[in-house]
């Protein structure tokens, strides 16, 4: 029955190859917005709930600074599908649908988006999936005015290898083409893989960072019981090595922020953020937007921070590791050069020094602290700081 499955699939995408849109024409710079999963998960997602998110990100000035995705994650669906293979959403919790949700988005100036999956079952094991379905499924979210669509990997009845995979993603792709409306992809299937750049937007890198929802956020390392989820610095490690296959319109995900009462220190979360904007991640809030600290709203909505992370010229890269410290720099489209000084070690404050040579500039750069906002004026061949352990100092060099 697979291998059936997969010659058909072939047969439809070499009949839609040749289809004109571009997915990266869509996403020229990163997504930005919010996902439900780390903070609501699926027992605590509702309509209520969604509403409220909604306004928070026009009161507490989300939107004017970038963020404009509305992304449900697991939860909004039923536990079972449609008798033509559609998704129903929960009666309870969803009781007016879907597109009443998007359109109070579109009415915000907000984009909407949903989590589904592609294989025959939920993340739970709910038969939920859109596999042998997906031309209902798709001709339903573009029915509701959906913007953006994670498709999450999960499960399939007879297990995923590589060929199934690969050919389930592309006829979700090119579906969405067929379509002709403009649908930004996040293929959530837990590793790079080459054919991700011309049939999605944005694709996960890595496995699951540890949410709130799970056992909280982890800076560095992660006690082994909760494993295969991930601390915010194995993400970004393995995040790195696929950092040559984005830009130009498509990003590598390494899933979404864990800022906001998640389990990491003020100073964790703002090494955190920093490394997701020098790495051009889409950056997908997870935290609860109805209520945030000033603490945390200083660091999400920091200006520079942002230019920082949607300059589309390229994904930025650890360029130094020593002694427990790594320098992460990116350069900027107007010749600046973003950088981060980071001590990764857990107990010993640590001098760091970046020597400008190393991201190409020569003899004195200005130099800006990001957090601060403070300007610390002109250097001569180098910059060397102090730096707390777990923390980082966020730098903009011109």
């Amino acid at each position: 029955m697979k291998n059936i499955c997969i010659i058909i699939a072939i047969l439809f995408f070499n009949n839609f190859s040749g289809l004109a849109q571009n997915f990266n024409e869509q996403t020229p710079s990163p997504p930005m917005g919010w996902n439900s999963w780390n903070w609501f998960a699926k027992k605590d997602i509702d309509e209520k709930v969604v509403r409220e998110v909604i306004d928070a990100f026009i009161t507490e000035g989300l939107l004017d600074a970038g963020y404009n995705y509305v992304v449900i994650d697991g939860g909004w669906r039923d536990k079972k599908l449609g008798p033509n293979g559609e998704l129903i959403p929960h009666p309870v919790k969803f009781p007016n649908g879907i597109k009443t949700l998007v359109d109070y988005a579109h009415s915000k100036g907000l984009k909407f988006g949903l989590h589904t999956v592609p294989g025959t079952h939920d993340c739970g094991g709910e038969p939920v999936g859109g596999f042998g379905n997906e031309e209902i499924q798709i001709k339903q979210f573009v029915d509701w005015g959906i913007d953006f669509i994670k498709l999450d990997k999960c499960r399939h009845s007879e297990g995923w290898d590589e060929e199934l995979l690969k050919t389930t993603y592309l006829k979700w792709s090119n579906l969405i083409k067929k379509n002709n409306k403009d649908i930004v992809l996040s293929i959530s299937a837990y590793a790079y893989r080459d054919w991700y750049r011309e049939n999605s937007n944005m694709s996960r890198t890595t496995s699951d960072i540890s949410p709130k929802v799970q056992h909280g956020a982890y800076f560095d390392s992660i006690p082994s019981q909760f494993k295969p989820y991930k601390s915010v610095m194995e993400i970004a490690d393995e995040n790195n090595q696929a950092a040559k296959y984005a830009g130009d319109g498509f990003w590598n995900d390494p899933d979404m922020l864990v800022t906001g009462n998640q389990g990491l220190t003020n100073e964790e979360e703002k090494v955190h953020f920093a490394l997701w904007c020098i790495m051009s991640a889409p950056l997908m809030l997870g935290n609860d937007p109805r209520n945030m600290s000033n603490a945390e709203k200083e660091i999400i909505l920091n200006k520079d921070a942002i230019i920082i992370a949607r300059d589309p010229t390229e994904q930025g890269t650890k360029i130094k590791n020593e002694n427990g410290t790594e320098i992460w720099a990116k350069k900027l489209k107007d010749g600046r050069v973003a950088a981060l000084l980071l001590n990764r070690s857990g107990t010993n404050n640590k001098t760091i020094t970046l020597y400008f040579d190393e991201i190409g500039k020569k003899n004195r750069a200005k130099v800006k602290d990001i957090y601060s906002k403070k300007e610390l004026g002109f250097f001569r061949n180098k910059i060397s700081e102090k730096v707390e352990p777990h923390s980082g100092l966020f730098l903009l060099l011109e």
